[in-house]
C-alpha cells in the first residue's frame, strides 16, 4: 500500500472518531483530519503552516517548549497513550479541550499519532456566563482533575474558601458524568434544623408528624439517577452525621412515617470550606463520615491563586450583569483591581463591579469608580484601596514633578483632600494621625 492509500485509509479510520480527530507526523504535522474536525475547526488551510502546536496554540514551536505538556511528547516516549488537557485556539476563540494520543506505526515502520480533540464544554476560557471561567494553570489543574474524577462514580469533597465556585465545580463534575441526563440537587447543609432533617434529605408520609398534611418527596428522591450535592457538608450536627453516613453506607432511606426503606441511587458530591481533618481530630466531625465523602478531594484555588483570570472574570461579570451593555474597565482601574487580595474570591469581585456599574459615569469605568466600589467595603479594606491608588498612583505622579520633599509631601496631602473629604480617611491613607495631618496642612495654609 502506498503512503498515499494509507492515509486515505487513516482518514477513514479517524472518521470512526465522533470527536475531532487528527493524523500527526513525529515532525508535528498534521497530515490528515476527520469529517468532525473539518465541521467544527474549519480543516487544514492551504499555504498556512501545518505544524500542530501552530494551528492549536500559534505557537512556533513544539508545546514542551513553551511550557505545556506535549502529549505527543510523552506518547512518543512510552508507546502508550497520553491524555492532557490543554487551550485551543478555536473559531469560536479559546476553548479547554481534552486530547487523548495515540501511537500507531504505518506498514513502513514510520510512526504517527492519532489524537482525538474532545471539547470541555462544561468551562470556558472566553467571557461566558454560568460556566467556571479561567486560563490560569492552577484553574486549568483544577479542570483536568474535574474532568478525570467526572467520568466515574468515585465520590469527591470539594475543599475551597467561600466564593470559589464550588457549586459551579459539583456542576461540572455532573455534566461530564455518565449521570449528566438525570437531576443534579444541591442540599444546604448550612440549613438543615434538626427538624428538618431527615424531611428535607428523606421525605415523609402523611400524617407522619403534626402539619404533615400531604406525602412529601425528599431531596435523595428527587436525585435518583444523578447527583446529590451536599453543600457546606462540615456543618452538618454531630448527631445528625450518622444518618448522613447510614445512607452513603447502605444506598437506602426510610421517609419519615414509612417503616419500608427505599433504594437510593446518587452520586455523591460534597463541599466545604472547613477544615474538617481538625474538626475530625476535635470530635466535631466522624471519622468514618469524612473517609465516605472524601474518597477524592478537589482543592478550589482561590482567586489570589489565579490572579491571570482576573481581566477574564471581570469580563465576564460585566457581560452577566449589563447584558448588551458594552462596558469595560481602563488600565488604571484594572489594575487597581489586580492589587486587591480578594479574601472573598470572584463572589467579593462580582459584589466590587455590581457598584462600579451603579456607580459609574459612562461605558468605559475608571479609577476613581472602582476605588469608590472599594469604600464602599469595610473600613480596613477602604484603607488597603486607598494605600493602593492614593500612595502610588498620586505620589508616582508627583515625584516627576521633581519637588522638594516637604512641598512633594503637601502636594501628596492636597491631593488625597481633593479625592476624600473626610480628614479621618486621608489621615489612614497617608499612614499618620488627625493630629498630625491638621499640623502638616497650618504649616502651609492654616486655613486648611
Amino acid at each position: 500500500m502506498t503512503n498515499a492509500s494509507w492515509l486515505e485509509t487513516m482518514r477513514n479510520v479517524l472518521d470512526s472518531y465522533a470527536d475531532p480527530a487528527v493524523l500527526v507526523d513525529t515532525d508535528y504535522n498534521v497530515v490528515v483530519t476527520n469529517s468532525s474536525y473539518d465541521f467544527r475547526f474549519g480543516g487544514l488551510k492551504e499555504n498556512s503552516p501545518a505544524k500542530c502546536y501552530f494551528i492549536s496554540h500559534g505557537y512556533q514551536r513544539p508545546c514542551d517548549l513553551e511550557g505545556e505538556t506535549c502529549p505527543m511528547q510523552e506518547a512518543r516516549e512510552t508507546r502508550k497513550r497520553a491524555s492532557v488537557l490543554h487551550i485551543h485556539n478555536t473559531p469560536q476563540g479559546k476553548e479547554h479541550v481534552g486530547i487523548d494520543t495515540i501511537p500507531i506505526v504505518d506498514e513502513e515502520q514510520r510512526t504517527y499519532f492519532i489524537e482525538v480533540i474532545k471539547p470541555i464544554l462544561e468551562v470556558s476560557a472566553e467571557p461566558i456566563a454560568n460556566k467556571m471561567i479561567g486560563r490560569s494553570p492552577a484553574f486549568n489543574r483544577l479542570v483536568d482533575l474535574i474532568h478525570r474524577v467526572g467520568k466515574t462514580n468515585t465520590n469527591v469533597l470539594l475543599i475551597g474558601a467561600s466564593g470559589t465556585g464550588k457549586e459551579l465545580a459539583a456542576q461540572a463534575i455532573h455534566s461530564v458524568s455518565p449521570r449528566a441526563s438525570k437531576p443534579f440537587v444541591t442540599v444546604e447543609c448550612s440549613g438543615l434544623t434538626d427538624t428538618l432533617f431527615e424531611s428535607e434529605l428523606f421525605g415523609h408520609m402523611k400524617g407522619a408528624f403534626t402539619g404533615a398534611t400531604y406525602n412529601r418527596t425528599g431531596l435523595v428522591q428527587s436525585a435518583q439517577g444523578g447527583t446529590l450535592f451536599l453543600d457546606e457538608v462540615g456543618d452538618v450536627p454531630l448527631h445528625l452525621q450518622v444518618k448522613l453516613l447510614r445512607l452513603i453506607e447502605t444506598k437506602t432511606f426510610r421517609p419519615v412515617g414509612d417503616s419500608k426503606p427505599a433504594a437510593a441511587d446518587f452520586r455523591l458530591v460534597c463541599a466545604t470550606h472547613k477544615d474538617l481533618p481538625t474538626m475530625v481530630e476535635r470530635g466535631e466531625f466522624r471519622e468514618d463520615l469524612y473517609h465516605r465523602i472524601s474518597t477524592f478531594p478537589i482543592s478550589l484555588p482561590s482567586l489570589a491563586e489565579r490572579r491571570e483570570d482576573l481581566p477574564l472574570l471581570v469580563q465576564s461579570i460585566l457581560l452577566r450583569i449589563a447584558g448588551n451593555v458594552p462596558l469595560s474597565l481602563t488600565d488604571d482601574a484594572q489594575a487597581l483591581l489586580s492589587r486587591q487580595s480578594f479574601k472573598g474570591n470572584v463572589r467579593e469581585l462580582k459584589n466590587i463591579l455590581e457598584r462600579a456599574i451603579v456607580l459609574r459615569h459612562d461605558d468605559l469605568i475608571g479609577v476613581d469608580v472602582i476605588l469608590q466600589s472599594l469604600n464602599l467595603l469595610p473600613a480596613q479594606d477602604v484603607m488597603r484601596a486607598g494605600q493602593t491608588v492614593a500612595s502610588h498612583t498620586v505620589f508616582q505622579q508627583l515625584a516627576q514633578q521633581k519637588l522638594s520633599l516637604d512641598a512633594l509631601e503637601q502636594r501628596y496631602l492636597e491631593a488625597l483632600l481633593q479625592t476624600y473629604s473626610d480628614k479621618i480617611q486621608v489621615a489612614e491613607i497617608a499612614g499618620c494621625s488627625l493630629r498630625t495631618l491638621y499640623r502638616k496642612l497650618e504649616l502651609v495654609n492654616p486655613e486648611k
